[in-house]
């Protein structure tokens, strides 16, 4: 026979050391069942993982957004230790009853094989003794005694049978009061563990919408602050500039002043007809001009300067804010009394000039500095300033030169218009008359009205037919 390998001699001892300490299968001819232990191992030891993973982060990938993701669960989890430190503290306690039970139940396991191997080893004896109880009953068949003694071997083989079932059957009640118990066991765990998750949610939630409003309040804080800041330091500065630069033009060109060349007079043609036929219906003219009236809201004297049908005067009238309307064509300022609304027929500088200093809270004239021979359109930004208390408004509405449309079908329609006025020196005139916080504002986009422009390539039609008119929009410092 070939020796025995040191390593297969090794396997062996050790599986006969496994086995002695878990044995499994049956043993020996009485063929004793034993329970089988393996997956009340495997769930105990998922459950200690389970316990052991309590309390720590998934690893996520590297990153700024995962790593401030978990560096958030990790404040989460130290935050809720003190939530779920009981129930760890009994997932604990259930898995060492549970490493009890199957030592327990180990140890029944081996006493099972110790009774087997008694009982083999008192079948043996048992054996024996009938094969010599059969030689005396053959040698000495008159022999009482060993004939009793016989039985009284017998009657213990019988007695054994019968225990051998009672003790089945208190296994086998010993088995099902222990699956009940598990049972209940993971039963309360997951009810448990249920209530957790909700109670966590919950705690994430309402701390998510308590950091976002707290956010959103200290950003709109900040934000209104900053905007108070920077309109403040605006206007001083503005207010700086400006006086400055009267005292300067003042001391330059006092000796040199002369009163501006007379106006030349209008040709005469019929202004309410030529407004209906090209300047539009007074309803798409009204809705031109709403978008203006954000800007006068809430100011008590205002004045429209050339109110021509008066459309920007019935809607100051309609949101409830008091205006009169200047112009110098009878039949316009009849159209306003027509319609209720308070306008006078005169010169527009003379009716300024005739007004007190600092007394209008609005100005606005639309379409009308195109009207006027050059010299005359910073003299009115002048006149308005002049008249015009501090934060109030003026905006001047006229056609855009930047849009080379104009030229083509709207400008040279009107016989009294003098000379566009290019947005850039509508802005040098408010600064110069006063004004500050200035806005250039272009309306009406040529390509609405001429869908032909969308043949020429974007850049080249933005810069050259872009918006038919703009407004010119100041506040008086």
């Amino acid at each position: 026979m070939d020796a025995e390998h040191p390593l297969e001699q090794a396997v062996r001892e050790i599986r006969e050391r496994v086995q002695a300490r878990h044995p499994q299968g049956q043993h020996s001819r009485f063929a004793i069942p034993v329970a089988d232990l393996l997956p009340l191992l495997h769930a105990r030891d998922a459950a200690e993982a389970k316990v052991a993973a309590i309390g720590t982060v998934n690893p996520r990938p590297p990153g700024l957004k995962n790593s401030l993701i978990q560096t958030w669960k990790r404040f989460l989890a130290r935050v809720l230790d003190w939530h779920v430190r009981e129930q760890v503290e009994f997932n604990r306690g259930s898995i060492n009853a549970t490493q009890a039970t199957l030592e327990a139940l180990n140890e029944h396991n081996r006493a099972l094989k110790d009774i087997a191997l008694a009982l083999e080893e008192n079948a043996r004896r048992i054996d024996a003794v009938e094969s010599r109880l059969a030689s005396a009953e053959s040698a000495f068949s008159n022999i009482d005694g060993l004939r009793e003694q016989a039985r009284e071997l017998l009657d213990v083989r019988v007695h054994w049978h019968e225990w051998r079932q009672e003790w089945e059957r208190k296994l086998s009640v010993n088995e099902v009061q222990f699956l009940r118990s598990v049972a209940d066991l993971n039963g309360a765990y997951q009810h448990r563990t249920a209530q957790m998750e909700a109670s966590f949610r919950e705690i994430v939630a309402r701390q998510h919408r308590d950091f976002e409003g707290l956010v959103a309040r200290a950003s709109d804080e900040t934000q209104a602050r900053f905007w108070a800041d920077f309109t403040k330091v605006r206007e001083e500065y503005e207010r700086m500039i400006h006086a400055e630069l009267r005292t300067i033009r003042q001391k330059a060109f006092a000796a040199a002043a002369h009163p501006p060349p007379p106006a030349p007079e209008s040709p005469a043609y019929d202004f309410v007809h030529f407004a209906n036929r090209f300047r539009g219906p007074e309803e798409y003219v009204r809705s031109g001009f709403a978008a203006y009236l954000p800007l006068f809201a809430g100011r008590p004297n205002i004045v429209d300067l050339g109110c021509g049908r008066g459309e920007f005067l019935e809607l100051l009238s309609q949101n409830g804010l008091t205006a009169i309307g200047v112009d110098g064509d009878a039949e316009s300022v009849g159209i306003c009394h027509s319609k209720g609304l308070q306008a006078v027929e005169a010169d527009l500088f003379t009716w300024l000039e005739s007004q007190p200093d600092h007394s209008l809270d609005g100005v606005f004239c639309g379409q009308v500095i195109e009207h006027l021979p050059p010299p005359l359109v910073p003299r009115l930004f002048n006149l308005c300033a002049a008249k015009s208390r501090p934060g109030a408004i003026a905006v001047f509405e006229t056609p855009n030169p930047e849009c080379l449309a104009i030229f083509a079908s709207h400008f040279y329609l009107d016989p009294t218009h003098q000379r566009p006025v290019p947005p850039a020196l509508a802005a040098h005139y408010l600064e110069e008359a006063g004004y500050g916080s200035l806005e250039i504002r272009r309306l009406t986009p040529a390509i609405e009205s001429m869908p032909s422009l969308a043949s020429l390539p974007a850049d080249f039609r933005e810069a050259f037919f872009g918006c038919l008119d703009y407004a010119a929009i100041g506040t008086k410092l």
